[in-house]
């Protein structure tokens, strides 16, 4: 039902194969007693120092091509600024130039609130008998007489009609200025889409031009990787047919002793030469250890010795303790038994003293008299 005998993957059987001969040249280059250094590996180093190097120059290709990008975008940048501030220069020029021929002073209509002489133009002088600011009381006109009528019928018409026409104007001239800022706007669209694409093409160059400096990059690097793997080859093949040539024609496959002796140091061995003591070292170290047992026993004995005799004085030091012991307690009862019968001959001392006084000395009891006397005698 289910296929138990699938291929292996041939990525991952090629990535355990690199790491398994990763890990055969890391432990031929390790256990190599000829070029091993303690603390140092030359190899690894100049490895990694051609890796560094590699890595800048890739690096350095690298920041050339974003530096050549980076210029190009910046001339297309200045290119559509300048673009830009020649758009908005020609606009303000046609917006002045519609205010010279459109706004003029004379054709506006809203009133100037900034005009300087708006106070003399309010109060003008006498110019004739119609005059506006001249009211009844000056006697220049009556009250529903209008003798310019027809005048000012016309004058109204003309200012409705020139009103009319400059509205017309106008309207259109805002119809031309919206289809003028339309086509403009869609000049600057058409100009940016075409900048866009010139960008985008642009764009597409800088990375064909980083993506085969980068493929030059990693063939040089793959180029060198592999010089750098045959040389090592050709190495360790120098090196293992020199190694067996040195095993063949050395004493190190011999059984000579003297091979291990060390030419600095005669008390000393050569670790990788040493192929193990003699019989008259073995017999010599025999010898010292069965001296060393020796002694080793005489001295438990003695002090065996020691530890008993330091327990028979503390035996006899106990005994004598004991003895002493028993001699105190004797001593104090003794002196317990003399403090008792002193005690007792003192209490009966006492005892007949008290009954000396009690029966002899105080029978006779003292009268009021004597104590009159005794009393006066006081004073």
């Amino acid at each position: 039902m289910f296929k138990t005998d699938l291929p292996p993957d041939p990525k991952e059987a090629a990535a355990i194969e690199a790491r398994r001969n990763r890990e055969k040249e890391r432990q031929s280059r390790f256990l190599n007693v000829r070029t091993r250094v303690m603390g140092v590996d030359v190899e690894a180093l100049n490895s990694q120092v051609e890796e560094r190097k590699l890595q800048e120059a890739t690096e350095q290709s690298k920041k050339a091509a974003y530096g050549t990008n980076q210029v190009q975008y910046d001339v297309v940048a200045q290119m559509l600024e300048k673009e830009q501030a020649e758009r908005t220069r020609r606009l303000a020029k046609k917006v002045q130039e519609f205010r010279e021929q459109k706004q003029q002073l004379k054709n506006r209509s809203e009133l100037d609130l900034w005009d300087p002489h708006r106070l003399w133009k309010e109060f003008p002088p006498h110019l004739s008998n119609n005059d506006p600011y001249c009211g009844p009381a000056s006697l220049q006109y009556f009250s529903g007489e209008d003798l310019n009528r027809s005048t000012h019928l016309r004058m109204q018409q003309e200012q409705f009609r020139y009103s009319l026409e400059r509205q017309l104007q106008e309207q259109q001239q805002a119809r031309i200025d919206y289809n003028c800022a339309d086509m403009l706007n869609n000049q600057l669209r058409l100009a940016m889409d075409m900048r866009a694409a010139q960008m985008a093409k642009l764009e597409e160059s800088c990375r064909m031009a980083m993506m085969s400096a980068m493929a030059n990059a990693n063939k040089f690097q793959v180029a060198e990787v592999a010089e750098r793997q045959r040389r090592e080859h050709q190495c360790q093949q120098e090196a293992n047919l020199t190694e067996i040539q040195n095993q063949i024609t050395s004493d190190l496959l011999t059984e000579n002793p003297q091979v291990a002796q060390n030419p600095v140091a005669p008390h000393r061995v050569l670790p990788y030469c040493w192929k193990g003591m003699t019989p008259e070292q073995r017999a010599a170290i025999r010898k010292v250890q069965e001296a060393q047992r020796h002694e080793k026993e005489a001295q438990r004995q003695a002090e065996q010795a020691m530890d008993s005799e330091w327990e028979s004085q503390a035996e006899r030091l106990a005994r004598a303790a004991q003895e002493l012991e028993e001699q105190e307690r004797e001593l104090c009862a003794e002196f317990r038994r003399g403090l008792g019968s002193f005690n007792q001959q003192l209490a009966k001392e006492q005892k007949a003293q008290h009954n000396y006084l009690n029966s002899i000395i105080y029978t006779n009891q003292p009268t009021a008299q004597y104590h009159l006397q005794f009393n006066t005698s006081s004073r």
